[in-house]
C-alpha cells in the first residue's frame, strides 16, 4: 500500500468519525405524537404529527433493488393495500458502520422522508426543497437530517433521500446497462417521486430545489449536466461539492471516466471470486452484501461518458451543456482541518522537517510539491492549519470559485463562504489545532443532526435562522434575499459568520488561487 493511500484511507475514516458524531442516539423522546395520513398514488401512508410540523419516514420511491435488480436501474416502487407506516426512517443503504451505528446490508434502502409545516393546507403549495446527504458516495443516509427548523421557520417542505452507495450504486461492467450511475438514478428516481406526489403533503412540484453537500453536492453537479435530469428541479444548492472536482484532488468528490469505473469494477469482481465466471453480474449478483462491502474500493466515484452522465460535470459546464437554473453555491472557510487533524493524528507530523515529503505524497507531479511548499511555508507550530489550507484551497475553495465562474456566464449564481471560526466540533474528541470552519461544520446551522437538539451559542442560532432564510427565500424566489436578512448580492462572495455577514469581493486571493491556477 503506497503512502498516498495509507493517508488517504486516514481520511476518510476521519470522515467517518465526523459522520458518527451526528448520528448518536438521540434524547429520550417525548411523549408519543400523534398520527397523521397523507394519501400517495401507490397507497396511504401514516406519519407523525409534531408540534408545529409532520414527518413522513420510509416511503419508498422505487422497488427493493433486490436479486435481478441490483445494479439496475430503480424501478417504480409497488402499490400497498391499507396504512402503510411511515413513522420511523427505513434501512439505509449499504455501508460499513460510521454515520449509521453499526452500518448497513438491507438493500431494501429506496426511501425518502418528508418534513412539511403543520396547520391547515396553505393558501398556495409550499416550495420544496430535496435534500441529498453526503459521505463520499459510500455512507449517510436522508434520515441523519432533520429539516424540522427549516421547514417551520422557511416554510417549506423538505424531503431527504437514500441513494445506492459504494459499489452497489456505482459499479461498472461492459454490457451492463446503467453502469457506473446507479445511485444519480435513484436521485432521479426520487425527483420524479416528488413531482408526482409532493403535492399531496403542500409542496409545489414545480418549485423544487435540489440542494446536497459534498458528494450530495456533487450529485446536484451531476444532475446539473444529467440529459435524463432535465425538468425534474428548477433551483440548485451546491454545498462543499464543486462541480470541477479531478482525481488529483482526492478530499472533493469528482466522477471517473467509464473505463476507469469498468476496472474499478474488474477488481471487485476479481476480490470476490467472480472473475471467470461464465456470468459475471449473475455471479456478482449472488454475492452476500457483507462480502461486497468488504471488497470494494475505499474510493467512490459516478462514471461519466455514460448515457446519465455523458460529459464530466466540470467539462458539461465548460461547454455550457447543463440545465439553467439558478445556483447556490458556496464552501466553508477551513473545509480541509479535519482532514490534515486525522491525517496527524494517526501519527503522520507536519513540520518544516516533514512538509516537503508530505506536500510530495498528495502532489506528486513534477516540480509541484515544491511549489506548494514555498507557497505555503510551515514554520514550528503551524504544521497543521498549513497543511489543512492546502487540503481546502485546493480540494474545494478554489474549485468552488472555478465553478461559479463557469456557472455565472449562464444563470444567476449566489456564492457564500461559511466561515464561524468557532463552529460546533462534530466530534468530541480534541483536535491537535483548532479546526475552525472545517469540511460539514454548517450542517448543524440548517439541520438537527441525528435528530439531536443543536449546541450554539445566541449569535449562532441568529446565524442559523438567517442561513435558513437565505436557503428557503432562495427555493421560493430563486434569490436569497430577504426582507430581514443582511442583503447578498451576486457580485460577492457573502461570508457567513456570526453577528458579522458581510460581502467580500474575492475568496480568491485568500485562498491562493491564482498558484492553484496555474496548474490546471
Amino acid at each position: 500500500m503506497t503512502m498516498h493511500r495509507v493517508l488517504a484511507t486516514t481520511a476518510c475514516a476521519l470522515t467517518a468519525v465526523l459522520a458518527t458524531a451526528w448520528s448518536a442516539a438521540p434524547p429520550p423522546s417525548p411523549p408519543r405524537p400523534a398520527a397523521t395520513t397523507v394519501r400517495t398514488h401507490d397507497g396511504v401512508i401514516r406519519g407523525t404529527a409534531h408540534d408545529g410540523y409532520r414527518t413522513f419516514e420510509g416511503i419508498p420511491y422505487a422497488a427493493p433493488p433486490v436479486g435481478g435488480l441490483r445494479w439496475a436501474s430503480p424501478h417504480p416502487a409497488a402499490p400497498w393495500s391499507g396504512v402503510r407506516d411511515a413513522t420511523r426512517p427505513g434501512s439505509a443503504c449499504p455501508q460499513a458502520a460510521g454515520e449509521v451505528p453499526g452500518g448497513s446490508t438491507d438493500e431494501d434502502c429506496l426511501h425518502l422522508n418528508v418534513t412539511t409545516p403543520d396547520g391547515a393546507a396553505p393558501t398556495h403549495p409550499r416550495p420544496v426543497i430535496v435534500w441529498l446527504h453526503g459521505g463520499g458516495f459510500t455512507t449517510g443516509a436522508g434520515s441523519s437530517y432533520d429539516a424540522h427548523r427549516m421547514a417551520t421557520r422557511g416554510d417549506v417542505v423538505v424531503v431527504t433521500v437514500n441513494y445506492r452507495l459504494g459499489a452497489l450504486g456505482f459499479l461498472a461492467h461492459a454490457g451492463l446497462p446503467g453502469s457506473g450511475t446507479f445511485g444519480l438514478a435513484d436521485q432521479q428516481a426520487a425527483l420524479r417521486w416528488v413531482r408526482a406526489e409532493i403535492g399531496a403533503f403542500g409542496g409545489d412540484a414545480h418549485q423544487v430545489t435540489l440542494a446536497g453537500e459534498s458528494a450530495g453536492g456533487y450529485s446536484v453537479c451531476a444532475q446539473l449536466a444529467s440529459p435524463a435530469a432535465a425538468g425534474l428541479f428548477d433551483r440548485a444548492i451546491i454545498e462543499s461539492g464543486p462541480c470541477t472536482g479531478r482525481p488529483d484532488r482526492p478530499f472533493a468528490p469528482y466522477s471517473v471516466p467509464l473505463s476507469t469505473a469498468r476496472a474499478t469494477g474488474a477488481d471487485l469482481a476479481a476480490e470476490v471470486g467472480c472473475a471467470s465466471a461464465r456470468d459475471v453480474m449473475a455471479c456478482l449478483r449472488r454475492v452476500p452484501v457483507d462480502r461486497l462491502l468488504a471488497a470494494q474500493a475505499t474510493d467512490q466515484q459516478p462514471a461519466y461518458g455514460t448515457p446519465l452522465l455523458p460529459r464530466d460535470p466540470g467539462t458539461a459546464l465548460a461547454a455550457g451543456r447543463f440545465h439553467r437554473v439558478p445556483v447556490l453555491l458556496g464552501n466553508n472557510h477551513d473545509e480541509g482541518n479535519g482532514w490534515a487533524a486525522g491525517i496527524i493524528q494517526a501519527g503522520n507530523p507536519v513540520t518544516p522537517d516533514t512538509w516537503p515529503d508530505v506536500a510530495a505524497t498528495f502532489f506528486p507531479a513534477p516540480g509541484q510539491a515544491k511549489a506548494i511548499v514555498r507557497e505555503y511555508p510551515v514554520h514550528r507550530t503551524d504544521g497543521g492549519p498549513v497543511f489543512g489550507a492546502v487540503i481546502g484551497d485546493a480540494n474545494f475553495a478554489c474549485p468552488t470559485a472555478r465553478t461559479d465562474s463557469l456557472l455565472t456566464t449562464q444563470v444567476p449564481v449566489w456564492r457564500y463562504e461559511f466561515a464561524d471560526e468557532h463552529a460546533p466540533p462534530l466530534t468530541s474528541d480534541t483536535p491537535p489545532f483548532p479546526l475552525g470552519a472545517p469540511h460539514a461544520s454548517e450542517l448543524p446551522y440548517l439541520f438537527d443532526l441525528g435528530g439531536r437538539p443543536r449546541e450554539l451559542t445566541p449569535a449562532q442560532h441568529r446565524l442559523a435562522d438567517t442561513m435558513i432564510d437565505y436557503w428557503t427565500h432562495f427555493a421560493r424566489t430563486a434569490n436569497p434575499n430577504g426582507p430581514s436578512s443582511p442583503p447578498w448580492s451576486r457580485r460577492t462572495v457573502l461570508s457567513l459568520a456570526p453577528d458579522h455577514i458581510a460581502p467580500t469581493r474575492t475568496t480568491q486571493g485568500h485562498h491562493h488561487c491564482g498558484f492553484w491556477d496555474a496548474f490546471g
